[in-house]
């Protein structure tokens, strides 16, 4: 069962890509490539077609990065980048379905890029020259890159501005702030897009932000977003704090630091840490994060309060779909499928392309029971970046319409899953999390049971808590699931899925009354939080309400 929801820190889902020898996306089909870091392969390119790629050296690399004022050479390399190879072998099936089911989406968004590109390019240039020139140490002026805000970095303009970004770093490859900004654009194409093997290549690009200048927070505060990207939350944690250090006011790192302390259940600091960093710099990244700590809270009314203010102070696209589409998230938890929808058209509006805007859409549609769209609406989204949760909302969409060849699209779906594990595990991320919520319904539950462990040993948090709590009742474990069932709970935050875990739970235990509040609950608060899910809590309301109720069968199909 999927419920729809995130959990990392209110930001889009992460929430799928192919090999990595094949997961040129849109980012690098046919532009330019970055440069390759200090200590990289010799020959190494950022994924190169098969003709030769002009790439740039970083400062060093050609034996001249602390002579003469001479831009380094350029190089020419043959051959695709030896980039780290996935666990899965290349002629895994998994693998190649997950390359037939990207191919189609990455060549059409390919030829809208080219057109934003000059543009992101001169608002990116106003950015630095409004940041102000530094000095490399050698005299020359160089211009540091503007902080790219979360919305323009998840919308269509990302794969533009990677682009322009290499194309400015081959001109003043000891730009650190602009390997920095690289870096972190790399950590928005692997977790927005689903391309995992981004990021090593973020690392590379920040370790080269550092080789120039050691003490520079931006390259810092984008490492700790690579570490919570990678679910490495006690690690964004240090790293956020050593940019602080530098400067109080970095807001990447202010905002890091909120979500790592989210995703390791540290609530009452993170709250704090949302206040801090609205104080120093206020601003949309900031709100949305002190939105998302209130709703953890079950504060649902502040939550919706500043996303509105948010979404009335926002003027680009990018970070109108950003808050719209945070704004539809939190009305589709509450049920409110209208007001959802709304948020998710205005979202839309601002970015036609918005990926996590047209997951929502799809969700939306498909608890108002326009199951239809919704597929359609979802089959695009996975055609073009098959990232786990759209994955799975599509595979268990087929499998409640139940029409001819859908149980096999449902497997297709759930596969596809299992790749994106593999490769993403291979590229450093800690993925024990969305295995656990995946296999648990759709899987190996012994496995899902092993990574829910896991993810509780690093971290205690309302989802790892659901998560290891419903592998547990998949494995017939209930009495010890009900514990972490109530922990899942005990915050006040408002989650249909987590409520029908309990209920089921309790039900599974032989706690008959509070089963039946707490399934009702959950179908009160979002009826439609999942295909699957939903159906089961209803028929198992409607066991529960009959005059047999206390002789019902615990449930043995991972409650559905």
């Amino acid at each position: 069962m999927n419920d729809g929801g995130t959990h990392s820190g209110r930001r889009p889902a992460p929430p799928v890509a192919a090999d990595v020898a094949d997961v040129a996306d849109v980012a690098t089909e046919g532009m330019p490539a970055a440069a390759p870091a200090p200590g990289a392969d010799a020959g190494a390119t950022e994924r190169g077609a098969d003709a030769d790629v002009e790439t740039p050296l970083p400062p060093g690399a050609d034996g001249a990065g602390t002579g003469a004022n001479t831009p380094p050479a350029h190089v020419r390399h043959p051959g695709p980048d030896p980039a780290p190879t996935p666990d899965a072998p290349a002629d895994d099936p998994r693998v190649a379905a997950v390359r037939r089911v990207g191919a189609a989406g990455r060549r059409w968004r390919a030829v809208q890029l080219g057109a934003c590109a000059a543009l992101l390019a001169v608002a990116m240039t106003a950015g630095a020259v409004a940041v102000g020139a530094l000095r490399d140490g050698r005299g020359r002026a160089v211009a540091t890159s503007a902080a790219v805000s979360p919305g323009l970095l998840a919308g269509g303009d990302l794969d533009a501005g990677v682009t322009s970004l290499q194309a400015h770093l081959r001109t003043q490859p000891r730009d650190f702030g602009s390997w920095a900004t690289l870096g972190l654009a790399y950590v928005e194409q692997a977790r927005t897009q689903g391309d995992p093997s981004r990021y090593p290549q973020a690392r590379k690009a920040f370790d080269t932000s550092l080789s120039l200048r050691a003490d520079n927070d931006q390259a810092l505060a984008g490492l700790a977003a690579l570490a919570a990207a990678r679910h490495d939350f006690r690690g964004a944690l240090t790293d956020a704090d050593r940019a602080l250090e530098r400067n109080p006011y970095n807001e990447r790192a202010l905002c890091t630091r909120i979500d790592a302390l989210v995703e390791l259940g540290r609530y009452a600091e993170a709250s704090k840490a949302a206040g801090t960093a609205d104080a120093r710099r206020p601003g949309i990244p900031v709100f949305t994060r002190y939105a998302y700590v209130h709703e953890l809270r079950g504060d649902v009314t502040t939550a919706r309060r500043v996303l509105t203010q948010a979404l009335d102070a926002a003027t680009g696209p990018g970070d109108i779909a950003y808050v719209a589409t945070q704004l539809g998230q939190l009305a589709w938890n509450q049920g409110d499928y209208p007001t959802a929808l709304a948020h998710y058209a205005r979202a839309l509006a601002a970015d036609d392309g918005y990926l996590p805007a047209l997951e929502g859409r799809a969700r939306a549609q498909a608890a108002s029971g326009r199951r239809e769209e919704a597929v359609k609406g979802l089959e695009a989204v996975v055609a073009r970046y098959p990232l786990p949760g759209p994955l799975v909302a599509l595979g268990e969409l087929y499998e409640a319409r139940g029409a001819a060849g859908d149980a096999a699209r449902a497997r297709d779906q759930y596969a596809l899953v299992d790749a994106w594990t593999a490769l993403a595990r291979a590229n450093g991320v800690d993925v024990d999390l969305d295995t656990a919520l995946a296999a648990a319904d759709h899987g190996d539950r012994a496995a899902a049971l092993r990574a829910a462990r896991a993810e509780w040993a690093r971290r205690h948090t309302v989802h790892t808590a659901d998560a290891l709590a419903w592998a547990l009742h998949v494995n017939g474990r209930d009495a010890e699931a009900l514990g972490y069932a109530r922990q899942a709970t005990a915050t006040g935050y408002r989650n249909a899925g987590f409520l029908y875990h309990l209920g089921t739970i309790e039900r599974a235990t032989g706690h008959t009354a509070e089963a039946r509040t707490h399934l009702t609950a959950a179908l009160e608060l979002n009826p439609g939080f999942s295909p699957l899910g939903a159906r089961t809590a209803r028929s198992a309301l409607t066991a529960l309400t009959a005059p047999s109720a206390h002789t019902a069968p615990r449930t043995t199909e991972g409650g559905r």
